[in-house]
């Protein structure tokens, strides 16, 4: 039993290696292979094709891990009292565990799940509760919407220098001067928002792309 135990527990730091160094490898390069996941994991390549049939199967673990931290981020902050409260305490733990940055980087490289789908759902849902509230309430301008949320953190997100801290010091930064113009205080002094505001089919037309056949292959 203990025997047992033990190579759980291994088994379970291994994948967690695995996930790290997948995510580190597809931000730096989408295209690469799943080899040099392997490689910056430390481990071998069977190793990693008994978790996971493939790069795709892994390109789908990090992007729903992604959603559901996404999720649970909304609901911790739908217990905020104060809709604008809420929303900024969103906002800022989306940004802190860096979800986006697997959107802007893998949207549209591999196929998607019916769960994954279904999580896309939810997570839609508790972010415009979140909007809607902070609009109720009276702390957010009345022409924000929430795909500007998509994006305001899609641009936190892309915000990236070598150094890991210094990224996420330069992130909350960026996204403290995004809040204040989110602010309905102060509304006399802003100017109209350019253009219409991004509707569902912009900010999903990259999941919707199909990879070639050619790309699948089997280095992947």
């Amino acid at each position: 039993m203990t025997n047992l135990s033990g190579r759980r527990v291994q088994a379970a730091r291994n994948d967690g290696v695995i996930l790290a160094a997948a995510r580190d490898v597809f931000l730096e390069d989408p295209k690469a292979p799943i080899a040099a996941v392997a490689e910056r994991a430390g481990v071998g390549i069977s190793a990693l094709y008994r978790r996971y049939k493939g790069k795709d199967d892994l390109l789908r673990t990090l992007c729903h891990d992604g959603l559901r931290t996404f999720v649970a981020e909304a609901e911790a902050a739908a217990e905020e009292p104060d809709g604008w409260a809420a929303l900024v305490r969103f906002l800022r733990g989306v940004v802190e565990a860096d979800v986006h940055s697997l959107t802007v980087h893998l949207a549209g490289t591999f196929a998607s799940t019916p769960e994954m789908r279904a999580d896309a759902v939810r997570a839609g849902a508790l972010a415009g509760d979140l909007v809607r509230r902070a609009h109720e309430d009276g702390g957010l301008r009345p022409d924000v919407v929430v795909a500007d949320v998509t994006l305001i953190l899609e641009a936190c997100a892309a915000i990236r220098v070598p150094d890991r801290d210094r990224t996420a010091e330069l992130r909350r930064r960026q996204l403290a001067l995004l809040l204040d113009g989110m602010r309905r205080d102060g509304a006399d002094l802003r100017s109209v928002l350019p253009g219409p505001p991004p509707d569902a089919a912009e900010l999903n037309w990259r999941w919707a792309q199909s990879r070639q056949p050619a790309q699948r292959d089997a280095t992947e």
